[in-house]
């Protein structure tokens, strides 16, 4: 009996053996063929950031204006020469055109006044110009060149001999002071602009007086002139009494040691009593401080005879000695130079030709007449 259950026993614990034995080689057998599992992916750290130090931020400075370089006197005038020209030289080919006729008969001389009042020169200088081209080219078979013969008179006719300087420099140390007075919309504040571009090229140190100040845009037009020539402007508030500004800038002339001070005025023409008041009373004003040199009368040429009102008025307000011509160029009519010097005793100084910032040079006869004559 206990032989038996011994050998029942043995033969149990060998098939455990066997069955462990088995399972062991599977599990051993499926490790092998199973594909090796991916790594777990390492941690990345990252580099250590350099430590930098801390520069103080520069405070906001406004950025300093870009200051235009006025273009030079010899080119721009070269410029305005070709402007003229093409917008003028229809008044001189017209008059050779007759002038060169085989025969000047009365219809050819009435043709040449005609031609001559309607571009604006005027009743009297008309006549006197005529009277003078019968005297040299009547004589039938003259040999006398017709256009050297009109350029002759036309020269004599817009006065080539008048001063036409500009005095925008003072005595005793003080500096020039340049008065521009106009109605509205003839391009004054644009052409006190202009004239401190001139100087500016021409190295003359300048501050500017914004006196119309019954106009903000004219202060605020001034303003930005400064700005891109880099000359100082004296403004006040709007309403602000012209004469006081016009006294401000005349002192900060003299303070600053500036060369010329320009004032800017205002134009209004609805009463001449009240016009000449306050004209009168900024010139007064400026004059405590500094002599006036140069009273600028500036008249739009293509306002034809209303200019030539406009120029009565404020030559009997204040004592013009210069005037400027402004839009030349198209509509206007070249005569209108030879008039208003009739008219007012005073030579035409500057004019303009355009609507650029250089569009503005000094009158010079010979080349108006040339640029005429085409």
């Amino acid at each position: 009996m206990n032989s038996t259950v011994f050998l029942v026993v043995v033969i149990a614990l060998v098939a455990v053996a066997l069955i462990a034995l088995v399972v062991g080689l599977t599990v051993s057998s499926r490790r092998r063929s199973a594909p090796p599992a991916a790594p777990a992916p390492e941690a990345t750290v990252p580099p250590p950031i350099a430590e930098t130090p801390v520069e103080a931020e520069a405070p906001d400075l406004p950025s300093a204006p870009t200051l235009e370089r006025p273009e030079g006197t010899a080119s721009r005038l070269v410029r305005l020469r070709q402007r003229l020209a093409g917008s003028q030289s229809g008044l001189g080919r017209g008059l050779l055109a007759l002038l060169s006729r085989d025969r000047l008969d009365e219809d050819t001389w009435e043709a040449i006044e005609d031609t001559l009042l309607t571009a604006d020169v005027g009743v009297a200088p008309t006549q006197e110009l005529v009277g003078r081209l019968r005297t040299r080219l009547r004589v039938e078979g003259s040999t006398e060149d017709p256009r050297a013969v009109l350029r002759e008179e036309l020269l004599t006719l817009v006065d080539a001999g008048m001063d036409r300087r500009l005095q925008v420099s003072g005595d005793d140390g003080k500096p020039g002071v340049v008065l521009v007075v106009g109605v509205n919309g003839a391009g004054k504040t644009t052409t006190v602009g202009k004239i401190s571009r001139i100087l500016v090229a021409e190295e003359h140190s300048v501050v500017l007086g914004a006196a119309d100040t019954f106009r903000a845009a004219a202060v605020e037009q001034l303003a930005t002139w400064g700005e891109r020539v880099g000359v100082d402007v004296v403004r006040g508030p709007e309403g602000t009494d012209p004469a006081s500004v016009a006294f401000e800038a005349v002192k900060e002339g003299i303070d600053t040691g500036a060369d010329t001070v320009i004032v800017d005025t205002a134009g209004r023409l609805q009463n001449k009593a009240g016009l000449m008041d306050e004209l009168g009373k900024v010139k007064r004003v400026i004059e405590k401080q500094a002599p006036v040199t140069e009273v600028l009368l500036v008249l739009d040429a293509t306002t034809g005879q209303n200019g030539l009102i406009q120029a009565r008025v404020f030559s009997e307000v204040v004592d013009v000695t210069g005037i400027v011509l402004t839009k030349l160029d198209g509509s206007a009519k070249g005569g209108i130079v030879v008039q208003v010097q009739r008219e007012l005793g005073v030579p035409v100084k500057l004019v303009g030709l355009g609507e650029g910032a250089d569009d503005l040079a000094p009158f010079e006869p010979a080349a108006f007449v040339d640029a005429l004559l085409g």
